[in-house]
């Protein structure tokens, strides 16, 4: 029997599972956990029945496209937990996936805890109703998501978010720009997503848009850490025929984010990180076109980027879908660089935010789940 069933969707939920993980094996040493984990987990202790690697995929289109793999699997896994029967199943964000896996589990007896709410206020709000069915208990990481789940009965616990915890309040620019080996003159951090799918609308979008950037300042650098290997490959590809002063690091987003001036960002949880940094940032995406139209459809708010979220304001700029050009963007990150009043201003805000995330969350998470391990 194991103690704790674990699946971590993507590179993001396995950073933000390994946290608690390590936190719960302060009071439980001999914990054992088993389940979908990334490099992350693993180091922390996690038996990896799959990686997580693969449930990276996002969007109708591209979920359509790896729809028998993922219900394979899926199937596996509940297999596996129904048959092992853990204390506790703890799913980190990949709600379509978790979700459907802990209806099961819940029925059968099994406690579910979800981690990280899907985003409810952004669009789909109607997957209240299925998180009733399947969740036990929700870990909500932003504090104005609490009341949605106390309003619908269901059990909830502001924890915070790990990397809030983790990222230090006052970022050393110049230490990481040392420890990257970076010259002096500005720094653009390029951060195309983890996923494969999003390294390949991505990349030539932002290589594209970081050589216009050259062409204001000469003396610009810019990093861009790749997942894994082969977001790598798949970025060199793209830089054929350009000739830029790029850093491709092996992961490293914290170091790249540390040392720059300016992050150029796909959404996600990234651009949260970019603004625990203190960073300005553009944010963009591009996604299918068909994608694109179902959910603008079911939008319920203009931001997509969690620091607009955040701030209920376009503190940043978003560059989505067809306005996801090279000019717009080099153009926004040449704003940032000329206007140092703009960061500064942008520079306290994000302080202020990151002191309402950072709640020890670790801690919070460990505790929420210790009357299932007692």
């Amino acid at each position: 029997m194991i103690d704790l069933g674990v699946v971590a969707g993507e590179a993001s939920g396995d950073l933000l599972g390994a946290h608690f993980v390590r936190a719960l094996k302060q009071t439980h040493p001999d914990l054992r956990a088993a389940g979908i984990a990334g490099p992350r987990l693993v180091d922390a202790g996690v038996e990896a029945l799959y990686a997580s690697e693969k449930l990276a995929v996002n969007g109708y289109v591209e979920v359509l496209r790896h729809l028998p793999e993922l219900l394979w699997i899926r199937s596996r896994i509940a297999r596996h937990f129904l048959r092992e029967r853990p204390r506790v199943f703890v799913g980190i964000d990949a709600p379509d996936f978790n979700f459907t896996l802990e209806a099961k589990l819940k029925s059968a007896g099994i406690p579910t805890v979800h981690f990280v709410s899907p985003s409810l206020w952004a669009w789909r709000p109607e997957r209240i109703h299925r998180i009733r069915q399947a969740v036990s208990h929700m870990l909500v990481v932003f504090p104005f998501e609490e009341q949605i789940y106390r309003d619908a009965g269901i059990p909830v616990s502001y924890v915070g978010h790990p990397l809030a915890d983790v990222i230090p309040l006052e970022p050393d620019t110049a230490a990481a720009r040392a420890t990257l080996g970076l010259a002096t003159g500005p720094v653009i951090a390029l951060l195309p997503g983890s996923r494969t799918s999003e390294v390949s609308r991505h990349a030539r979008l932002m290589l594209d848009a970081a050589a216009l950037v050259l062409q204001q300042h000469p003396d610009a650098q810019f990093v861009l850490p790749a997942a894994n290997e082969s977001a790598a490959l798949r970025v060199r590809h793209a830089m054929q025929g350009l000739a830029l002063p790029l850093h491709i690091l092996p992961g490293q987003s914290h170091a790249a984010l540390a040392a720059c001036d300016v992050a150029l960002v796909a959404s996600g949880t990234a651009t949260l990180e970019a603004a625990l940094f203190k960073k300005p940032m553009v944010i963009t995406y591009r996604v299918p076109a068909l994608t694109a139209y179902l959910m603008r459809k079911k939008a319920l708010q203009p931001w997509i980027g969690l620091p607009n979220i955040l701030a209920r304001d376009f503190v940043v700029p978003e560059r989505v879908q067809e306005v996801a050009t090279p000019a717009n963007l080099a153009r926004d990150v040449l704003a940032w660089l000329d206007d140092a009043p703009r960061r500064r201003e942008l520079t306290k805000t994000f302080r202020t935010m990151h002191l309402s995330l950072r709640q020890d969350a670790s801690a919070r998470i460990a505790e929420a789940l210790q009357p299932y391990l007692a």
